[in-house]
């Protein structure tokens, strides 16, 4: 008697189970994680290129989401999401997803040093060699496989910096760096660890291999205001000056700021020696610069300021003003045409006709329109064409002509920061460094991504890259390759 209950509540208690749908969850996910574990040893590793920002990762696709839990695949069950932090060591959905960025990204980096990554599948020296002196290939064809080739073999390398004050170098950080035309200087904005900020500038033409060497020379000068833009400006000469576009703090108004590169020791051109111009016009809430190169708007610089443009004649002090519908986060003359560009927190680029004045309306030569704030804008060198990236993270390339996007470049990342654009038609390719702190290299012609670079440092907020591209690092004699500065650290990825 007694037996045939145990076994009538027995047989219950397994019906009951199976009618549970919670049981019923778990054991699908148990049979679908022994599957999930199984080696995967040939699995590609095209998906390298492109980190997942996603909290689900490989092998765990299969398993469900629930509400408010999160599915650990290494321990293969399900953990509670807490709401809040002030609990102990909280599991929440922007920790664990840091978490899996680190992990790509640590895995990224040893593979970078592993092994040598080709850009296209089936391309290398040799068969590049053969298909060429076969007639497959014609010189530019041949030439634009040959920087893909080498891009996708740079290595990296930390650069020894010296300087007047070593025990600053091993405390400020880097905010920005900015080279200069011929890619022989590089200036440097440093944050302080007391507060503020302080400039500098490298120079480069010591910049050689094995040994990566290169001496920061600095000056007195020094901001506890916040940079939002900086350009090399030519007053009077190539590269003279350096503009900086301050923000306001307090009662102290924004202010732009050209700063004589002849400050610092030793960084001007060799027999230039003379006096630089340093001068400071009071701009409020300025959110972008640009310095005009072009011959009809000799020695003037243009300010993007909050529903504003202004456009300043240096050695007259003649001002003109723009009103816009927006903020104007970027812009850049053109050289051959008398224009400029400028690009809005609305979306909206426009062209500014220099030659009409601010009177009527004809000053708006041509518009654009993003779907989200843009950050940066290029012209391409015949002005035919213009990249522009904004805050959704989106690039695109305009002709001019037709108003339409005729490329669109996949895989940046950004949701609200200030990231410029690194055109490189010599070599043709594009350089952007996404708030995910990857740094992604596309070509130019097909919009191909070719290489996606990880941080040396822990991704975050406060240490997103800065980088410079050039094909002559350290002046006309110098090597092709990528400048890297984030935290500390000055990186040189140059060519193998």
């Amino acid at each position: 008697m007694k037996k045939s209950r145990w076994q009538s509540r027995r047989r219950h208690g397994r019906r009951s189970h199976q009618q549970n749908p919670w049981f019923r969850l778990r054991g699908s996910e148990d049979r679908s994680d022994s599957r999930a574990a199984q080696p995967a040893h040939d699995s590609s590793h095209g998906d390298d290129e492109s980190p997942s920002t996603s909290s689900g990762t490989a092998g765990t696709s299969s398993v469900p989401e629930l509400p408010g839990f999160y599915f650990d695949p290494e321990k293969k069950r399900y953990f509670r999401l807490l709401p809040g932090h002030n609990n102990c060591n909280p599991l929440t959905k922007e920790s664990i997803r840091q978490k899996e960025m680190e992990s790509k990204r640590l895995r990224l980096l040893q593979e970078e040093d592993r092994r040598k990554k080709i850009a296209r599948m089936g391309f290398n020296a040799s068969s590049m060699l053969r298909k060429s002196q076969l007639g497959f290939l014609n010189v530019t064809n041949y030439c634009q496989l040959a920087h893909e080739l080498r891009l996708s073999c740079m290595e990296r390398k930390k650069v020894q910096i010296r300087s007047m004050d070593p025990s600053a170098l091993a405390s400020d950080r880097f905010n920005l760096i900015l080279a200069d035309t011929n890619s022989d200087r590089l200036f440097t904005v440093n944050d302080v660890k007391v507060g503020g900020s302080k400039y500098g500038i490298i120079n480069l033409q010591s910049l050689k291999t094995p040994t990566l060497k290169v001496f920061m020379h600095e000056n007195l000068y020094f901001t506890n205001r916040k940079v939002n833009s900086v350009c090399w400006a030519s007053l009077n000469h190539l590269d003279s000056h350096i503009l900086l576009c301050l923000m306001g703090l307090a009662e102290t108004p924004g202010c732009a700021t050209l700063l004589p590169a002849s400050l610092f020791v030793n960084s001007h051109p060799a027999g230039i020696d003379r006096p630089g111009m340093l001068c400071s016009f009071r701009i409020p809430g300025a959110w972008s610069c640009a310095w005009s190169l072009n011959i009809q708007a000799n020695n003037c610089f243009s300010t993007g300021l909050s529903r504003r443009v202004l456009l300043t004649n240096v050695v007259t002090g003649h001002r003109q003003s723009f009103g816009t519908n927006s903020d104007v986060l970027a812009q850049q003359f053109a050289l051959m045409a008398p224009l400029l560009f400028n690009g809005c927190r609305s979306g909206e680029i426009f062209a500014i006709d220099l030659r009409c004045g601010n009177q009527g309306k004809g000053w708006k030569a041509t518009r654009l329109f993003h779907d989200s704030a843009v950050t940066s804008v290029r012209i391409l060198q015949d002005e035919q064409y213009l990249m522009a990236s904004d805050m959704a993270g989106k690039i695109k390339l305009w002709d001019l002509r037709t108003t339409k996007c005729v490329r669109q470049y996949e895989g940046h990342v950004n949701e609200y920061a200030y990231l410029p654009l690194h055109v490189h038609e010599e070599e043709g390719i594009l350089v952007a460094v996404g708030q995910d702190c990857y740094t992604r290299i596309w070509s130019l012609h097909d919009a191909r991504l070719l290489r996606t670079i990880p941080s040396p440092y822990a991704a975050s907020k406060a240490d997103i890259p800065s980088v410079a591209f050039s094909s002559r690092l350290g002046g006309s004699r110098g090597a092709p390759g990528l400048l890297m500065a984030v935290g500390q650290d000055l990186y040189c990825y140059s060519y193998s």
